[in-house]
């Protein structure tokens, strides 16, 4: 029996288990071959053993099960029941510095149209959360340091007050904005008969809100004038990459009523963003 057990693999035992891969999925023929070598000495020290070593051999068998079964029995992500698991959700905060940057680069470009090419292998949900976020932290200070400015200069007795109703407006809008309007589209080309991806959609709304950010430092100059050209020229811009993305998206198609929409929504963003935030 001794000699038996030696030619067990020892790369498979308790405590040598290989690792597995960065997918979460082990090899499948592996495990099964490892579990039929262990499953033929088990038989053996069910015969020439006591009890207190067939318990041993339990727990390997258990751990290799484990670590190479368990992750195919898990949901896939197809599966409705992968909306609730978080690994359904990794894929799509795979990037690195370099890609969101180039990613930020090109959303700054209002008529390349070719951004939904760029993300058509890796889109993310990165962008969308962190631009989001940004902007509204950005809204809710520069909004109340804006304020402030403009009341100063019409009333030097004025006195800084920070308006927190400011940091609850900009969460709801924009988080609001960057979720159901991509949603709402999604749905609404699927009634026409188009086939879009709501995971590019809400990837290339999200990074579409990033020259808000940029434009809010601007607004924080005190000439009315100024914040409004500024507006205006950003709300267009960021407007147009919507718009020239989503219809080279669904080019081919008779749906120009939803990227001039899409253009109008935009544009009202930016609007609804001066109004509000530095009137």
């Amino acid at each position: 029996m001794d000699e038996s057990l030696k030619n067990l693999p020892t790369s498979h035992l308790l405590g040598s288990v290989p690792a597995v891969t960065d997918e979460g999925k082990g090899n499948i023929q592996q495990a099964m071959k490892c579990h039929q070598l262990i499953c033929k000495f088990f038989h053996q020290l069910m015969e020439e053993t006591g009890e207190g070593d067939i318990k041993l051999l339990k727990v390997q068998v258990q751990v290799i099960a484990f670590v190479y079964l368990e992750p195919f029995e898990q949901q896939p992500a197809n599966s409705w029941k992968g909306v609730f698991s978080v690994s359904s959700y990794t894929q799509y905060f795979n990037v690195d510095t370099d890609l969101v940057l180039n990613r930020l680069l090109g959303s700054l470009h209002p008529i390349g149209g070719d951004f939904f090419t760029k993300i058509d292998a890796n889109p993310d949900l990165y962008g969308l959360i962190w631009i989001s976020t940004t902007l509204v932290f950005v809204l809710a200070s520069l909004g109340n340091c804006a304020t402030y400015l403009m009341q100063k200069n019409t009333d030097n007795t004025t006195t800084w007050s920070f308006n927190v109703s400011y940091v609850n407006v900009a969460a709801g809008s924009i988080y609001g904005y960057a979720a159901v309007v991509p949603l709402l589209f999604y749905f609404l080309l699927q009634y026409m008969g188009s086939n879009p991806s709501l995971i590019k959609f809400w990837c290339m709304w999200g990074y579409s809100l990033f020259i808000f950010v940029l434009a809010s430092f601007l607004l924080v100059i005190p000439v009315e004038f100024l914040r409004w050209l500024i507006i205006i020229l950003t709300g267009a811009a960021s407007a147009c990459f919507v718009a020239t993305n989503l219809k080279s998206y669904i080019e081919g198609s008779d749906l120009k009523i939803v990227v001039v929409a899409a253009f109008a929504l935009q544009l009202a963003l930016g609007v609804f963003i001066k109004v509000w935030f530095f009137p």
